[in-house]
Formats: structure tokens, C-alpha cells, sequence
């Protein structure tokens, strides 16, 4: 095959290669198989007129079209790699020549992965990260628990933020009910801004029995848009009023909310490990994520094209509609839901795409440096956690992804790896004077 690549941008060129007599003579063949099943010729069954036939009537030029696109991906494909670049999107391509008894020549006009060119990526300084677990977070972990666990009692009392009343209301806007403005018996904490802002705050300092009518302003960007930016009047009837009242903190305690354990002690101590834990976990993803962060912004990167923005997105969308789907909600039905659209969730995609990129492709560019390699044995495991993962059997994950993006993915785990494991932590301080002083020699 002949390939020839020019480039005439930084992430553009033209990708100029043949397709040989031997491969468009098997893309006439397969067109002709196609177009000859609804043929109908004079003196021939539908269907059953011969190639030299064809030819004779209608010229062979007339497959050309169906042939060229029969051929074309793979002959492109071949091209690509053959020309070594790393083609993004979709190419525009024109035929040069196609004459006939010929090889074929077709121009492609290409967008490129922007070079990359590394920075520091080992040994970059990220904020130490604190993971000492305090007395005041045990604390705090008792009191949600004691909350959650809390019973409600009926005061006589005037409400108070915290309480909970039970009530019925009926919305009206000029003077007419709306759908969903009314209920009975319902129960709403005061100060858990369940409802629309200034709603449950002017039930504060009322008592059971007491009428109120409650007014407020919709908020212009409410979900329903019939009622957004609208006063409304809601007649409010307050039934009762119940205060918390919470457990005491002993070993009773301990023992209703963790059968685990046989004391308080115990639980602080067992609550102590679980909170490391977290900590010990966030920490890691922040220093991951800082050292990603800084080995991105050490690199140097031409522009982005803007065709590797938009594959992004679609993978972005893909992936989420997709676990969507995995939990019983198609696309529309989402959009439904949410009130929103499928350009407004594209456009929220869209928002941090060029950054997820460019942190792909210095990772890419860190793994390639690197030298990193997924074995079979890696691959096979990655299609094991893939199909736990999602619950789908291996050989519909095995059948869906190419041991392409498979490797891409675990050689790009392994450059994540790298760069947090050789990550320094450092005390923030450092870090902001550092900063200061690199930003004094640029200026």
C-alpha cells in the first residue's frame, strides 16, 4: 500500500493512499451480490442476472460507489497505521483517481493527537494530607447517630427549627390550586428546607391548632416551569407539634444502634477505625489526584481538536445514560425526570472535557515513556472486574472491547500509580511559597 502523510497543522494533515486492484475487485464482487438480489433485467429472473450482464448493461463503474464503501474503513484503518499517526474523529475523504483497472487513490483530511511534550511526573509535590482521626469527629459521629435514632415526642409549645410538625396545606397562585400544591397529614422538619425557601420558617413560633397562611415565591429556576418566579398562598392547618428527644449516650445506646458491640467504648473505638478508614481513603484519592493534577500541568500540549473533545462527551454520556439504563431508566425517561435535556446534559459534559483530555493524553504519553505493557493475564482480569462490575457475562465484555482499549486502560492505571506513588507530600505552606516564587520568575 502506499501511504503518504503530510501534515499541515499541528493536530491536522492530509493522509493520501491507494486501495489495490485485488482489494476493489472483492468490493465489486460484494456489491454487485447485493445490488443483483433486486435486479430485474429483460430476459432474466429477479435476481439471477449474471456479472457480465451487469456489466454490459449498466457498466461496472456503476458499482463503484457500493464498492468504495465496502473497502474504505478497512483501507483507511490500514493507512492510519501504516502512516503512524493517531487519527481522531472522523476523516473527510475524496477520491483522487478511481479509474478503472487501477489502484484506487483517496485523500483523507485527518485530525491528530496534539504531541506531548513531558514534564517533571515523579517526585511532584502534593498537600500533606491529614488523616489523624480527632475526638471531635467521634463526637460528631455519636450525635448523627443519636439523631437518627432520635424519637419524637408531642410538645405543647410553640415550633421551633428542629420540630416537626404534621400539617395539611392547600397551595392557591391568584387564587387557583395547582398540581401538587396540596396535602394532608404531612409531616415536615422544620429547618430541613424540604420545602420552598421561607415556607417552613414561618411555621416557626406557631402552635398546634393554629391556622397560617403561609406566602412564597417560587424560585425562577424552579423545576416546574409554570410555577417558577410565581407567589403563591398556602392555607396551612398545623395538626401537632413534636419535638426530638434524644437517647442518652451509654452503653444501652451503644448496643441499639451497633449489635456488634457490648459498650460505649467499644463503639467509639469501632467508629474510630471506620472514620480512619475514610480519611485514610479520601487522603489517597487526594494525593492521586493532586499528583495527576500537577504531572498534567508540568506537560506541555498543542490545542486539542475538537473532535477528541466531542468523543469525550459521547463517552461521557454513554457511560452515564448507560448506568441509567442498568437501573431501569431509558434516556427519555431520564430526561423526564430531571427536567432536562439531552443538549443540556451534553453541555454539562462539555464543561471539564478538555481538561479530562488533556490529562488522558499525558498519561498516555507516561505510559508510552515508561514503556508499560497489559499482559493477557492482565487483560483477562480487567474482563473479569469489567463484567462483575456491571454484571454482564465475560464474553459479552470480551466481544464489546477490543484488547486496544483494554490495554489502554490498565497501561493508564499504571501511569496513574506511578505518578501518586512517587507523589512527595508536602505541608501546604511549602507548597504556596513555592508557588509564589515560581510565579515572581515568570513576571
Amino acid at each position: 500500500m502506499s501511504v503518504k502523510w503530510e501534515k499541515t497543522g499541528k493536530t491536522s494533515g492530509e493522509l493520501t493512499f491507494d486501495i489495490s486492484k485485488d482489494e476493489i475487485k472483492l468490493g465489486l464482487d460484494q456489491a454487485f451480490k447485493r445490488v443483483k438480489k433486486n435486479l430485474r433485467v429483460p430476459g432474466f429472473r429477479k435476481g439471477h442476472v449474471s456479472r457480465v450482464i451487469f456489466d454490459q448493461y449498466y457498466g461496472e463503474e456503476a458499482l463503484y460507489e457500493d464498492a468504495l464503501n465496502l473497502v474504505l474503513p478497512n483501507a483507511y484503518d490500514a493507512a492510519v497505521k501504516e502512516a503512524g499517526i493517531a487519527a481522531v474523529g472522523q476523516p473527510r475523504i475524496e477520491p483522487v483517481s478511481m479509474d478503472k483497472g487501477k489502484d484506487w487513490t483517496m485523500k483523507a483530511t485527518v485530525s491528530v493527537e496534539p504531541e506531548v511534550k513531558l514534564g517533571d511526573y515523579k517526585g511532584v509535590e502534593v498537600p500533606k494530607q491529614n488523616t489523624r482521626v480527632y475526638a471531635k469527629d467521634i463526637d460528631a459521629e455519636l450525635e448523627s447517630r443519636r439523631q437518627r435514632n432520635a424519637e419524637l415526642v408531642l410538645k405543647d409549645g410553640k415550633a421551633e427549627s428542629g420540630d416537626t410538625v404534621t400539617i395539611d396545606y392547600k397551595g392557591t397562585i391568584d387564587g387557583k390550586a395547582f398540581d401538587g400544591g396540596s396535602a394532608e397529614n404531612y409531616s415536615l422538619e422544620l429547618g430541613s428546607n424540604t420545602f420552598i425557601p421561607g415556607f417552613e420558617d414561618q411555621l416557626i413560633g406557631h402552635k398546634a391548632g393554629d391556622d397560617v397562611d403561609v406566602v412564597v415565591t417560587f424560585p425562577e429556576d424552579y423545576g416546574a416551569k409554570d410555577l417558577a418566579g410565581k407567589e403563591a398562598h398556602f392555607a396551612t392547618k398545623i395538626h401537632d407539634v413534636k419535638s426530638k428527644e434524644l437517647p442518652k449516650l451509654d452503653d444501652e445506646f451503644a448496643k441499639d444502634v451497633d449489635d456488634s458491640v457490648e459498650t460505649l467504648d467499644e463503639l467509639k473505638e469501632k467508629i474510630k477505625k471506620q472514620l480512619k478508614e475514610q480519611k485514610t481513603a479520601a487522603a489517597e484519592e487526594a494525593i492521586q489526584q493532586a499528583a495527576i493534577e500537577a504531572a498534567v500541568k508540568n506537560a506541555t500540549i498543542d490545542e486539542i481538536p475538537d473532535a477528541m473533545i466531542q468523543e469525550d462527551v459521547d463517552t461521557q454520556m454513554n457511560q452515564y445514560l448507560g448506568n441509567m439504563q442498568r437501573q431501569g431508566i431509558d434516556p427519555q425517561t431520564y430526561y423526564k425526570l430531571t427536567n432536562t435535556t439531552e443538549d443540556q446534559l451534553r453541555a454539562q459534559f462539555s464543561q471539564n472535557a478538555a481538561e479530562r483530555v488533556k490529562t488522558n493524553l499525558v498519561l498516555q504519553a507516561i505510559a508510552e515513556a515508561e514503556k508499560f505493557t497489559a499482559s493477557e493475564d492482565e487483560i483477562k482480569q480487567e474482563i473479569k472486574d469489567l463484567a462483575a462490575e456491571y454484571n454482564m457475562d465475560e464474553k459479552m465484555v470480551r466481544n464489546t472491547l477490543t484488547d486496544d482499549m483494554l490495554s489502554h486502560d490498565i497501561v493508564v492505571r499504571k501511569a496513574m500509580d506511578l505518578v501518586t506513588d512517587n507523589a512527595k507530600q508536602v505541608a501546604k505552606s511549602k507548597i504556596e511559597e513555592e508557588e509564589k516564587a515560581a510565579d515572581s520568575e515568570d513576571k
